[in-house]
């Protein structure tokens, strides 16, 4: 989940995977071997998600602040969720939606995570004007503030906002008849 987290930035999910399965086949999906992989080889590995040198190097750098700091993901996940998302923040290249992915996904405490697709939707919905946009703080309260904070219903939440995404409220040419939110 955290390889997925930092991978799927500025890039489509099927790219992620495929990125991720050369990491399994070349047996670097592991802790301790995307610490010592040669930082050439990871981003051979990861090319299909793009930006793959920096990348290969932000990936490393998450996992080796995890290990200098914490020696292990079950001590980072057992911090206090604020704690947590302040000290992702504070690692290089791991931006708000990276570590409420990584909260989410990965350590199961309740974060919604905000992406292109929630915007794209809230926009198109008048939630959010396009032209004024809102911060990523912003947008995340509209759900935090109505949602009760529960990880399963924020992860059922935001793949609910992916698929409406993909299937319908796409970017190019949006399918507005056919949307299940047509008339809301």
């Amino acid at each position: 989940m955290l390889v997925g987290a930092v991978l799927t930035q500025n890039t489509s999910w099927t790219n992620v995977e495929k990125a991720i399965a050369n990491l399994q086949g070349a047996g670097l999906l592991d802790f301790t071997a995307l610490l010592t992989a040669p930082p050439d080889r990871l981003a051979e590995c990861i090319r299909p998600a793009g930006y793959y040198r920096v990348k290969a190097e932000r990936l490393q750098g998450l996992v080796r602040a995890i290990q200098d700091e914490y020696g292990d993901l079950q001590a980072l996940f057992a911090l206090p969720q604020a704690t947590l998302r302040d000290w992702l923040l504070a690692v290089k290249g791991v931006g708000p939606e990276t570590a409420d992915s990584i909260l989410l996904y990965a350590a199961g405490q309740p974060a919604f995570v905000v992406d292109a697709y929630t915007c794209r939707i809230l926009a198109r919905h008048n939630f959010l004007d396009p032209e004024q946009g809102l911060a990523y703080d912003e947008v995340q309260a509209l759900f935090l503030d109505n949602l009760p904070a529960d990880a399963t219903l924020f992860g059922e939440f935001h793949a609910l906002i992916v698929r409406l995404g993909k299937e319908f409220c796409k970017k190019a040419r949006p399918r507005c008849e056919s949307c299940p939110l047509n008339g809301l």
